[in-house]
């Protein structure tokens, strides 16, 4: 707390935090679930190469095929049929690969920010100082904000899981821990000492980069009327510095 008091809203968090924590433990042992279950198709043993790499181009298709009906029809309204169509598959092929569209939407996050961390990784690398790093992450940011199709799927989920109560607290820390799990890397090269956080305020200010890119989008493609790009990037390299004097 700095060496300040704490106030009632500092111990109204606390409290907010430690009820939550069993719900975060089963978020990322949920997102561990999903990891082993991947390794394991794999490397399932018995199977031939050639039927290997046609479950791969499978998934590969179901996934295409998902990004296409979540653009047209939003996450909520896509159904499970219209995905397994469009990618030229059976239902029993789509359910073979993934649980529900909640599975297939954490399927294309992940993707996303897998590829994300690699190009990040390389430019991050070509960096030598904090500005240079910060101009990177900013650049980023508004190459994110600026995909709206992707911004519009995050967006809709969040909607989804806030209209379905029972789901909203598992599905907030999945996506969480996928979030810190992809990008963890690139922020500790920007600010080192976010390696020395709990996983639990790590967790945190991922989530507050989030709701900026969440926000600044939302108004974006609502009315960018006044939302310049160099309007946008002067906020995000404003939030990535503060993110840096706190290290």
């Amino acid at each position: 707390m700095n060496g300040f008091a704490k106030t009632y809203t500092d111990v109204y968090w606390e409290e907010i935090r430690k009820a939550l924590r069993p719900m975060q433990n089963r978020g990322e042992a949920h997102l561990k679930m999903i990891t082993s279950r991947t390794a394991r198709r794999r490397i399932a043993p018995g199977v031939s190469n050639r039927q290997q790499d046609r479950a791969i181009s499978t998934r590969r298709h179901l996934l295409e095929a998902a990004r296409r009906i979540f653009a047209r029809d939003g996450f909520e309204m896509a159904r499970i049929e219209d995905i397994a169509a469009a990618a030229g598959k059976t239902r029993g092929a789509f359910y073979a690969n993934f649980r529900d569209k909640e599975d297939v939407f954490f399927a294309l996050f992940e993707e996303n920010l897998r590829r994300e961390k690699r190009r990040m990784g390389e430019q991050l690398g070509e960096a030598g100082s904090d500005d240079e790093r910060i101009e990177v992450l900013a650049r980023h940011m508004l190459s994110v904000i600026g995909n709206r199709r992707r911004m519009l799927l995050a967006l809709e989920f969040k909607l989804y899981a806030i209209r379905h109560p029972k789901r909203t607290k598992r599905l907030a820390d999945l996506h969480s821990a996928l979030c810190l799990t992809c990008v963890e890397e690139s922020v500790e090269r920007l600010i080192p000492g976010f390696s020395c956080l709990t996983r639990r305020q790590k967790r945190m200010q991922t989530a507050q980069v989030g709701a900026l890119l969440d926000g600044i989008a939302l108004n974006l493609m609502f009315d960018r009327r006044g939302l310049t790009k160099e309007l946008i990037l002067a906020h995000l390299r404003s939030a990535l510095r503060i993110a840096l004097e706190q290290r």
